[in-house]
């Protein structure tokens, strides 16, 4: 599987040991992508990353599948309807050490994911998340602080 995704460690800043764990991983655009050692991500994840913007993964993290992570989205607050061009969010995502990631969840532009973290399944996170928290939901929300 690693020869599949050759291209993108030739393109990004990804460590050694990152893995890819499955089909249908995406990574594109022509900002930065930086992935930390020891980390992985499941099958059919994306990471966008525009042009001048930057997603920053730590090691020892857990990306499970089906996760979707951009440095760019429409901005919500504007009219859809306007055949004008559409104005867009544009903003650096930074995930620390240790992140676990569960299955189908979707991290917006701008967005900081502390050390130790875990994001429930199924979540859309659209605020930062502290180091050693539980978040979940959608909007993804605060279940609580780990013990350790």
């Amino acid at each position: 599987m690693s020869v599949r995704y050759d291209n993108y460690r030739k393109k990004y800043n990804i460590d050694n040991t990152f893995r890819f764990n499955g089909d249908g991983i995406l990574l594109y655009g022509d900002g930065v992508i930086n992935i930390g050692e020891q980390t992985y991500i499941g099958s059919y994840s994306t990471i966008q990353a525009s042009k001048g913007f930057t997603v920053s993964i730590g090691k020892n993290c857990s990306i499970s599948h089906n996760v979707k992570i951009y440095t760019a989205s429409n901005d919500v607050n504007q009219n859809f309807d306007n055949t004008s061009k559409k104005k867009k969010i544009m903003k650096n995502v930074v995930i620390g050490d240790g992140v676990w990631i569960g299955t189908n969840v979707f991290i917006n532009p701008g967005i900081s994911l502390g050390d130790n973290s875990i994001i429930g399944a199924n979540s859309v996170v659209t605020k930062n998340v502290d180091s050693n928290s539980i978040v979940g939901g959608v909007p993804a929300r605060l279940i609580k602080y780990k013990s350790v």
